[in-house]
């Protein structure tokens, strides 16, 4: 939604008929944050891990006073679950490009905060990242994509040569990456047969496949139900609002910016063109100089050759001029 003045901000806050849509990051923070949905965040979390999950406790659950005001950062949810595995979930409808190098710099910063220095690494926890994105980022055609390091494959023939044995696919099982595509997702239409895609047409917002999301899962009809009183408050609507404004202005102020880089880019490209062509052109008129000079040396010694009555075969053998060349020459003297 792109508001532009006070009279349209008004009008969005105080339309409290409209739901919020879970896919602004403070939104899905303010609700599957809080400690009374933490029922709610687990059965989102088993739908996306596909496994079962005893216990689970939000690190991060306070958003600042003044968060939504800022245009950098991440609104997520870092939460541990079954003691031994942190996870990290966050929503990113905008600026998916070099998601990636992102998560893999983040989920480096939280394993270095989690891990003591001189502590046993035997007991280091599990860390996965999990982003939902509104943008497609990959090249693949999955909607669900699961990354892990992994060893790399070679050929049965190079393996002995290398002194390579395959004895697993996993390096480590200790970092996972999921990226979600909500595109792609939408592009497919599944059904509700299971339950990601029940929670997934949830973020979605589709009012009536979170209809039949609800009806058919029951925790999600209580998400929704609380996702229908934040909606009726003014002051949670004012805040989304401006998260997403903040979101939007963000990512104008990046196509700006890139807009600038590109012309300043082309600009410097035309002057380096140009200088590129003030140094081509220097060194072809030399070269058509050095040629020119020395087809003036071959005519000046095919006239001596001629003055002395040399025969035309003998001087296009000496000095690689044509026959018909050296009869121009041989026409000017006569002249």
């Amino acid at each position: 939604m792109e508001v532009a003045d006070m009279e349209d901000i008004a009008s969005f806050v105080k339309n409290k008929k409209e739901r919020l849509d879970l896919k602004n990051d403070y939104v899905f923070k303010r609700i599957f944050a809080k400690p009374e949905n933490n029922k709610e965040l687990k059965e989102l979390l088993e739908a996306i891990l596909n496994i079962e999950i005893e216990k689970v406790e939000v690190k991060n659950p306070e958003i600042t006073k003044n968060y939504t005001d800022e245009k950098l950062g991440v609104l997520d949810i870092r939460a541990q679950i079954n003691e031994d595995t942190i996870i990290d979930i966050e929503m990113q409808v905008a600026n998916v490009k070099r998601m990636v190098n992102r998560n893999i710099a983040y989920t480096s910063r939280l394993i270095a905060e989690d891990t003591r220095a001189g502590e046993d690494y035997r007991f280091l926890k599990k860390f996965i990242s999990i982003t939902i994105l509104g943008e497609n980022l990959l090249k693949r055609n999955t909607y669900h994509s699961i990354s892990h390091l992994k060893f790399e494959d070679i050929e049965p023939e190079k393996q002995v040569e290398m002194g390579y044995e395959k004895e697993q696919d996993l390096l480590t099982d200790r970092i996972e990456i999921h990226y979600i595509e909500l595109k792609k997702f939408i592009k497919k239409n599944l059904e509700m047969s299971s339950k990601i895609s029940q929670w997934l047409w949830l973020i979605v917002g589709e009012e009536e496949k979170v209809k039949m999301a609800s009806e058919k899962n029951k925790t999600i009809e209580k998400v929704v139900e609380d996702l229908d009183m934040m909606s009726a408050d003014e002051n949670e609507r004012l805040e989304a609002y401006k998260r997403q404004i903040n979101m939007l202005y963000d990512k104008i102020e990046k196509e700006e910016w890139k807009k600038e880089a590109r012309e300043e880019g082309l600009q410097e490209g035309r002057e380096e063109g140009i200088q590129q062509g003030i140094q081509q052109g220097i060194q072809q008129g030399i070269q058509q100089g050095l040629k020119q000079g020395t087809q003036i040396e071959k005519e000046k010694s095919a006239l001596k050759m001629l003055q002395k009555g040399m025969d035309i075969q003998t001087i296009m053998e000496i000095t690689e001029l044509t026959e018909k060349e050296i009869e121009k020459i041989k026409k000017s003297v006569v002249k």
